[in-house]
């Protein structure tokens, strides 16, 4: 409430000094660009903002690459199984386990492991299938974790960047003979765009990593419809 407050007040004095005041300086401060804003901080302004794009950029990777990963693991032709069935039911289980090989896929990876395992008990083959797509869905869940830390940490950082930007502010203030907006406009500026890059940033993140849970969604339940119609085709003959 306290910095909520300052910040309020500091931008009604902005707005009445800039009524009342013309002069070429504030006309030139206020025509200034984000990008001159930010280059004209602190040296700890632009480590904070320095952070927040690298986080940006990974961020931005992280979501790009999960994606399309995601989406080729869940792009298996509605055939596959049809054509396991036909293989397993004839009794050719090597055109069966090429046909796994050929499709990259944790489905099809499944699948394959199922039919190594075949001959043993049925309890140890769905025991096999599920240790397999245990192990897919690790690989599948890589650097979500990251992502979402990343969405966690964003805003503390431009809440650091906010504080520091006060700090340089109240320094200034305390500095100066004649409090006027050009001295306190660099702490206020550092402060307002971390704050906003730091909430940017955490909305790509957060944005980035729910799409990525409900894509992953789709494919742990194709690989899971996946898994009982393989078990049901085995079983099929003890019917």
């Amino acid at each position: 409430m306290v910095l909520h407050s300052f910040l309020a007040s500091i931008l009604l004095f902005f707005q009445s000094t800039t009524a009342t005041t013309t002069t070429p300086a504030t006309t030139d401060h206020g025509k200034q660009s984000l990008i001159d804003i930010i280059l004209g901080s602190s040296m700890s302004g632009l480590i904070v903002i320095a952070v927040l794009t690298a986080l940006s950029v990974a961020a931005v990777v992280i979501i790009i690459e999960r994606y399309m990963t995601l989406t080729r693991a869940g792009q298996v032709d509605q055939n596959f199984m049809n054509s396991i069935r036909t293989s397993v039911e004839s009794g050719n289980l090597q055109a069966a386990k090429a046909l796994c090989q050929s499709v990259d896929a944790p489905m099809a990876r499944m699948v394959e492991k199922g039919l190594d395992r075949i001959g043993k008990p049925l309890d140890d083959i769905n025991k096999a299938i599920e240790n397999t797509g245990n192990l897919e869905l690790l690989k599948l869940e890589k650097n979500l974790s990251t992502l979402a830390t990343i969405s966690g940490i964003a805003p503390m950082i431009g809440l650091l960047g906010t504080v520091i930007g006060l700090i340089i502010s109240f320094q200034d203030m305390a500095s100066a003979t004649n409090i006027t907006p050009q001295v306190l406009s660099t702490g206020i500026y550092h402060a307002l765009t971390a704050t906003a890059f730091g909430l940017f940033v955490s909305i790509i993140a957060m944005a980035g990593y729910n799409l990525l849970v409900s894509t992953l969604d789709k494919v742990i339940f194709k690989m899971e419809n996946t898994a009982v119609q393989f078990m049901d085709l085995l079983q099929e003959p003890s019917r």
